[in-house]
């Protein structure tokens, strides 16, 4: 389905020389050296090239929602779409002080929208409650990752290379936790959080669901499609398609928090290269999220205890990228500063 590209090494001799004869220590600038290096080598390696970021924001409804497993219903997923579109939530507002273009995509949401800046690309009015049935379909899963994966396509033609992923679902952070369970093999308790803060209660209960929908589903829990189709969800799927065909262009992913690392970790069981295109923004305060990294062996650049998801700890963490650019490509070098090595 998708042409991937490993990063080609061949110049990252030469990129590390450019870091190192910076005027600083060696490795003074600590993760920002590591992170140069991973731009460098996707963007060019001669200067680094970060041209019109754009943040994707996949919304879609969740049949588990109507187990009462979180603190909103499902309408606030319509409500904080159309916040979205009028530029009143927080990601409007990150997106506007870091010049990120934003995209709002329905991916499936229970009551649709009518404005002329969203994207329709809804796979249907919400999933299927996954403790009692498969949340979609094979079919609506391929779908799902060609739609995403459209998405974005659109936007390389017109000359983005960076691509933050956001998403607004009510109960998809139960939907994630089941599928970063399903395909780890962590047990449920371990991948399960309080999501947007519920009681211990709920959460007991959201625990005890989750793990009835593994036991349900096992027998189709053999590979990542089938997974995201017992137990996903629309936003998610298209998420994965957007992150792979990022990858396939050779262009920069931002993955946000628990819910994009778990579309991540999806698109890397599909396609393992993609995984070198990712920048992970940040670890979120949901329980499962620190696991999934260490699962994933990635270190997230910033922690500032969000539970938001809307993308914005990807909106947050791209002025790092912006100061990894800056510094690989306008910092001046021992030798053309006059300044003795370190």
């Amino acid at each position: 389905m998708f042409e991937m590209t490993a990063l080609d090494l061949t110049n990252q001799v030469m990129i590390q020389n450019i870091i190192d004869n910076k005027t600083k220590p060696r490795g003074a600038l600590g993760i920002l050296e590591k992170l140069a290096k991973q731009l460098a080598l996707i963007t060019g390696s001669e200067k680094i090239n970060l041209n019109r970021p754009t943040m994707l924001v996949f919304a879609g409804d969740h049949g588990i929602a109507e187990e009462g497993i979180s603190i909103a219903p499902s309408e606030v997923t319509q409500q904080m779409v159309i916040n979205f579109l009028n530029g009143g939530a927080a990601i409007n507002c990150f997106c506007q002080v870091n010049e990120i273009n934003l995209e709002v995509i329905d991916a499936g949401m229970l009551v649709p929208v009518s404005h002329p800046a969203l994207t329709i690309l809804s796979l249907g009015r919400g999933t299927n409650n996954f403790v009692n049935s498969p949340a979609m379909t094979i079919e609506s899963v391929n779908k799902g990752i060609l739609l995403g994966a459209e998405v974005v396509y659109q936007h390389v033609n017109s000359g983005s290379n960076v691509y933050g992923f956001g998403e607004m679902g009510i109960g998809n952070t139960s939907s994630a936790a089941a599928l970063m369970s399903a395909i780890t093999g962590i047990p449920a308790e371990e991948c399960v959080g309080r999501g947007t803060g519920v009681t211990d209660e709920v959460y007991q209960k959201k625990v005890s669901l989750i793990k009835k929908a593994l036991n349900k589903h096992r027998q189709s829990l053999r590979d990542v499609k089938q997974i995201l189709a017992a137990l996903g969800g629309f936003e998610i799927v298209q998420m994965v398609g957007g992150m792979l065909a990022a990858a396939e262009c050779q262009c920069v992913i931002l993955v946000d928090g628990f819910i994009s690392s778990v579309a991540a970790l999806a698109a890397c069981q599909i396609e393992p290269q993609a995984k070198e295109y990712m920048v992970f923004c940040h670890q979120s305060e949901e329980q499962g999220h620190c696991q999934l990294l260490a699962f994933m062996q990635v270190k997230p650049l910033l922690n500032l205890d969000l539970r938001l998801g809307e993308g914005t700890g990807a909106a947050l963490a791209f002025p790092l990228l912006k100061a990894a650019e800056s510094f690989y490509n306008d910092m001046a070098s021992f030798e053309s500063a006059g300044v003795d090595s370190v």
